[in-house]
C-alpha cells in the first residue's frame, strides 16, 4: 500500500518532492526507465527509505536550463479544473492578470460540455482583482465579499478559493477565511494553495484541485453504486460510456465539466480509472485510501494489449470476468480489419509525439499499433513514480517493454526554442501536440501538426481507428507546411539554429555568458 495521503492538511506536497518530478532530460526512453528506478521509488511511496539517497526525497538528475521561454503554473490548472465545474464558483484571489487565461478556458469548457452532451454555459470564476493598496494593506475583506456574492448571485453549491503568487507573498490566510465564511454561506468553502511558484511544474495543480474536492466535497458516508466507474479526465468526448456500456457500467467523469453532485458521488463508485495516470493517479489513490474505492491496477487503455488489461481489471472488480473476455474477443474481431487497412496506408510513415508524460506513452503505443515509426518524443515532465506506486502505472516501462525503445526521448516543458534541434535529429512526417500553442511552431518547421484538443480520441479499440483516420487527413496537407516553411523566418539567431543539441546551454552554461559578452563587445 502506498504512503497515505493526508487529507487533514489543506495543502498538497509538490510533485517534485512527492514523486521526484523532473522537467528537463534527454536520452533514450529505456535509459530514463532505468534511471527512474520505479521499483525503488515504490518503496518510498510505501513509507520506506529510498535506497542510496540518505532518506531524502528520491531525485532523478535533470538538466538545469538557464531560462524558460514559456510555461504554465498550478494556478492556471486550478482555473481549468475547478473553474470548469458547472454549479460551483472559483474565486481567484489575485490581481486581474491571473485571470487572463479565462477566455481560453471558457472556450475549452464550452467544448467539453458539448462533447459530454451537457447544457453549454460560461465558466464561473470570480477574481478579487487585487490592486496595489491591497498588496500593502491586505485583501481579506475583498475575499469575504466575493464569497458572499458568489453565493448570493449564483447560488453556488461550493465555493473554491485559489491562492495566487501575490496573495502568497503578502500572506493572505485563505484557510481561516474559508473556515470563517463557510457557516455564513452554508456551502463548502474550499481553500486551494496553488500559487504559481509553489511547484516547478504545473501538473501539481491537478493534485491541488483533486485534494480540495476529496477533502470537502466527496461524500463521507457513501451508498455504493456497484455499476458506477469514476473516470478522471479532462474535456474529452464521452467515449468511455460506449466502452463500458456493454459491461453494464456507467461513467462518472471528474473533475472538469462535472457538477457538485457528480463529484460528491465519487466515493460511491465501484472503481476509479483514468485516461492518463499523470492526471488521475492522485485522485484515484485518495479515493482508494480514504473511501475504499479501488483504482484500476492496469496500464492506460491505449493499444490492444493495454486496453485488454484495462478491461480485465475492471471486469475483475465488478465480477464480470466472463462478459469481459467475450467483449474483448468481439472487439478485436470488429476493429482488426480496419487496423490492418490503416497499417498498409501508414507503411514508411514516421511520427512524433509532444504531450504530457504518460499520455505521450499511450499515444506512442497507438502509433506503433498503426505501424507508424516513432523516433522521438517530447514530454512536458516526467514522474519517476505515481502516487499509488502500482507496477502497472509505470507507463514508460510498459511502452518500452511492449513497443520498443524511443531513441530520442526528451523531457522539456513547452520550450519552443528547442524544437529546431529536436526535429533536426529525427525523421518525422507529422507531430501530435497536446498544447495547441506549440502546433504553429512545428508548422513553421514544415511539419504537419495534429493539435490533440480532444484528449479521448486515442483511447480504447476504436481510439486506434479514430487516431489513424485523423492522421491521414493531417498527412494530406504536408505540402502546405513545406511551402509555409519557405516563407517563415524563425526568431532565433543563426548560431542557435546551427546547434545540434537542444540542451547545449544546460550542459555548457558558460556558452551563454560567452555569447552575451560577444554581443556586448559588438
Amino acid at each position: 500500500m502506498a504512503k497515505k495521503i493526508n487529507l487533514e492538511m489543506s495543502s498538497v506536497e509538490n510533485r517534485e518532492m512527492r514523486l521526484g518530478t523532473i522537467i528537463a532530460w534527454d536520452g533514450k526512453a529505456s535509459d530514463l526507465v532505468t534511471e527512474s528506478d520505479y521499483d525503488a521509488r515504490k518503496e518510498k511511496k510505501r513509507g520506506n527509505v529510498c535506497p542510496g539517497n540518505g532518506g531524502k526525497a528520491c531525485r532523478l538528475c535533470e538538466l538545469n536550463t538557464p531560462f524558460n521561454q514559456q510555461t504554465m503554473c498550478a494556478n492556471a490548472i486550478v482555473e481549468c479544473q475547478i473553474g470548469n465545474l458547472t454549479d460551483c464558483i472559483l474565486i481567484q484571489h489575485s490581481p486581474i492578470g491571473c485571470a487572463a487565461d479565462n477566455a481560453w478556458f471558457n472556450l475549452a469548457f464550452k467544448l467539453g460540455l458539448a462533447r459530454r452532451h451537457k447544457p453549454v454555459q460560461n465558466l464561473q470564476i470570480f477574481c478579487t482583482n487585487l490592486l496595489e493598496k491591497d498588496m500593502v494593506f491586505g485583501a481579506s475583506d475583498k475575499l469575504r465579499q466575493a464569497i458572499r456574492e458568489a453565493k448570493e448571485r449564483f447560488n453556488a453549491k461550493a465555493i473554491f478559493i485559489s491562492m495566487s503568487c501575490s496573495t502568497a507573498i503578502i500572506g493572505e490566510d485563505i484557510d481561516s477565511i474559508a473556515e470563517e465564511m463557510e457557516p455564513e454561506v452554508g456551502v463548502p468553502v474550499v481553500p486551494l494553495h496553488c500559487e504559481g511558484f509553489r511547484s516547478k511544474h504545473w501538473s501539481t495543480g491537478f493534485d491541488i484541485s483533486q485534494h480540495g474536492v476529496a477533502r470537502q466535497i466527496v461524500k463521507r458516508n457513501p451508498v455504493k453504486q456497484p455499476d458506477l466507474i469514476n473516470i478522471v479526465a479532462l474535456w474529452g468526448s464521452d467515449y468511455f460510456t460506449d466502452m463500458l456500456k456493454p459491461l453494464g457500467l456507467r461513467v462518472n467523469y471528474m473533475i472538469d465539466t462535472a457538477s457538485y453532485d457528480e463529484l460528491a458521488q465519487a466515493s460511491e463508485a465501484a472503481a476509479t480509472a483514468t485516461f492518463c495516470h499523470t492526471l488521475g493517479s492522485y485522485m484515484s489513490t485518495v479515493l482508494e485510501q480514504h473511501f475504499g474505492v479501488p483504482q484500476i491496477d492496469a496500464p492506460q487503455p491505449y493499444g490492444f494489449a493495454a486496453t485488454d488489461e484495462w478491461f480485465r481489471a475492471i471486469g475483475k472488480i465488478v465480477h464480470k470476468e466472463e462478459e469481459t473476455e467475450a467483449y474483448i474477443k468481439s472487439e478485436h474481431e470488429r476493429v482488426m480489419p480496419k487496423i490492418l487497412e490503416l497499417r498498409e496506408k501508414f507503411k514508411g510513415v514516421k511520427g512524433f509525439v509532444m504531450t504530457g508524460s504518460s499520455y505521450s506513452h499511450g499515444l506512442i503505443s497507438v502509433l506503433r499499433e498503426l505501424g507508424i515509426e516513432v523516433q522521438g518524443s517530447i514530454v512536458f515532465h516526467h514522474d519517476p513514480v505515481y502516487d499509488s506506486g502500482a507496477e502497472h502505472q509505470n507507463t514508460l516501462k510498459y511502452l518500452v517493454d511492449h513497443y520498443g525503445d524511443v531513441p530520442y526521448f526528451t523531457v522539456s516543458k513547452t520550450q519552443a526554442y528547442q524544437l529546431p534541434q529536436v526535429f533536426r535529429r529525427v525523421q518525422t512526417d507529422f507531430v501530435i501536440i497536446r498544447h495547441q500553442g506549440l502546433a504553429p511552431e512545428a508548422a513553421k518547421l514544415g511539419i504537419p501538426a495534429l493539435a490533440m484538443g480532444d484528449e479521448h480520441i486515442p483511447v480504447g479499440y476504436d481510439g486506434m481507428i479514430r487516431t489513424g483516420e485523423i492522421l491521414l487527413d493531417i498527412l494530406a496537407r504536408k505540402r502546405f507546411n513545406q511551402v509555409l516553411q519557405r516563407h517563415v523566418s524563425l526568431p532565433y539567431s543563426d548560431w542557435w539554429q546551427s546547434q545540434e543539441d537542444p540542451f547545449i546551454l544546460s550542459r555548457n552554461p558558460e556558452i551563454l555568458d560567452e555569447v552575451l559578452k560577444e554581443k556586448a563587445g559588438a
